[in-house]
């Protein structure tokens, strides 16, 4: 995800210190400008900061620049050393970034070449990313600071006289909250990418909705989503996305709606559950499909022509076409049945779920570290990858749901639900989504607004 550009705003909440971002258009934003005005002096729409031990060294103030820290000039030392940062850009090389950020010893490009610990600044210059040096007044390398990817943690080179010393250190990070919408127009991905939403947080609002929506079959052009989610930064920097806080998703019309609940008594971090505004868990005893993004190839029929017997053939399973190694997830919690080779199914994992309900995945390519007899699963695990073993002719997943062991189709089967919160979590729950619900109708307001124009 970008940095926050300069057509991006900073809300303040009453006296609550928070920033938050919108990657909204102009005239979007002019949109939201009456409801701001007239609403936000009793509640903060845009302004859901993430309690933590960092929210109190936040200094409450409006601005509409640029948020990131940038060193347009060097910044000098009483010792005469200046610190210099520079974002890595398109086409950079390791020596290409180290020549902006004025640091003109080869003694340091060679050691960064050469030692194994920093082999990952080669493999992790990635567009966007913040990399500061403190250097010489002649260009000698002091120290350099190298984020690195999926960590709240900085690669440190440090030169001490000739000597150099590598260290991984833990950045200091704030969690803000952003607020971001979007419209499909060919995917999912493609609308997030255009909104600057993170591939993590789409992952999540895929996951969150699954149960209700396939976003491979379902999908129209023209649906729209809004969503309130966390990120953490560092100096300015995105270091990677956190939770989404809360979800609106309009599918052909209709709209789902999500916030996340922590339990009564957890702490801040804790994951919690999604609900619809009513209390209603979204969370489905089982995945409507055990691949995260995929296609149908083959549903489940009575006689089928099959296409290694060639003959008609009944299929009791719904076949997934995708690429050899896609991981193929659990659709509940249960127990792993058989983990084996097995006739036409070629590598099968069977599950065993509560009650008289079983799943089948064949045709992997192969199993998930620990899936055996016995095993544990959780919805969602990794249980295997895609490929074409048994009576395949090519890559795909063979899916099997089973009650009272024989075969259903899924994709029409009633499932189960989820159990839905008690009344004593119930009243805990409509205090806790009230404010954030109240944000999510002004943004989604304006963003159909903006739509039917």
């Amino acid at each position: 995800m970008q940095a926050p550009q300069k057509d991006q705003e900073y809300y303040p909440q009453n006296s609550q210190p928070t920033r938050t971002w919108m990657h909204l258009s102009k005239h979007h934003k002019a949109a939201l400008a009456t409801g701001l005005v007239g609403m936000f002096s009793m509640v903060a729409a845009f302004g859901l900061p993430t309690p933590s031990a960092n929210d109190s060294q936040l200094q409450q103030r409006t601005i509409l620049e640029d948020l990131t820290l940038h060193i347009d000039k060097p910044i000098f030392d009483e010792g005469h050393n200046f610190f210099r940062e520079e974002r890595i850009q398109k086409g950079d090389t390791v020596s290409s970034l180290l020549h902006r950020l004025n640091i003109l010893d080869a003694a340091t490009l060679n050691f960064i070449r050469q030692h194994p610990t920093t082999q990952v600044i080669f493999k992790q210059l990635a567009p966007g990313k913040l990399v500061s040096a403190k250097i010489s007044s002649n260009g000698e390398l002091h120290s350099l600071h190298f984020p690195l990817n999926g960590k709240d943690t900085h690669l440190v080179v440090e030169k001490r006289n000739t000597t150099f010393h590598i260290e991984e250190r833990r950045l200091e990070t704030q969690v803000l909250t952003e607020i971001h919408s979007g419209e499909i127009r060919t995917s999912l991905f493609g609308a997030t990418d255009a909104a600057g939403i993170p591939d993590g947080i789409a992952t999540q609002l895929a996951e969150i909705f699954s149960g209700d929506i396939d976003f491979y079959r379902d999908l129209r052009k023209g649906d729209r989503f809004s969503l309130i989610y966390e990120m953490h930064y560092s100096q300015g920097q995105s270091v990677r996305s956190g939770r989404i806080l809360a979800a609106e998703f309009i599918n052909n019309g209709q709209p789902f709606r999500a916030v996340l609940f922590p339990p009564p008594g957890s702490t801040s971090n804790s994951t919690g559950g999604y609900y619809t505004p009513e209390g209603k868990n979204l969370r489905k005893a089982f995945l409507r499909s055990p691949l995260e993004f995929s296609r149908i190839t083959s549903g489940f029929s009575n006689a089928r022509l099959h296409p290694i017997l060639n003959q008609w053939r009944a299929h009791r399973g719904v076949d997934y076409g995708a690429p050899t190694g896609t991981r193929v997830r659990a659709t509940a919690d249960g127990i792993v049945d058989f983990s084996g080779r097995q006739g036409g199914y070629g590598n099968l994992v069977v599950l065993r779920h509560n009650g008289r309900y079983s799943t089948a995945y064949g045709h992997l390519n192969a199993f998930a570290s620990g899936i055996r007899p016995g095993a544990r699963i959780k919805q969602g695990d990794t249980i295997g990858y895609v490929g074409a073993t048994g009576w395949a002719t090519g890559p795909h997943l063979h899916y099997e749901f089973r009650i009272n062991g024989e075969q259903v189709n899924p994709l029409a089967a009633a499932l189960p639900p989820a159990p839905s919160l008690d009344n004593n979590q119930l009243t805990h729950f409509r205090r806790h989504a009230s404010s954030t619900l109240s944000q999510l109708d002004l943004v989604s307001s304006a963003t159909a607004q903006i739509a039917m124009e």
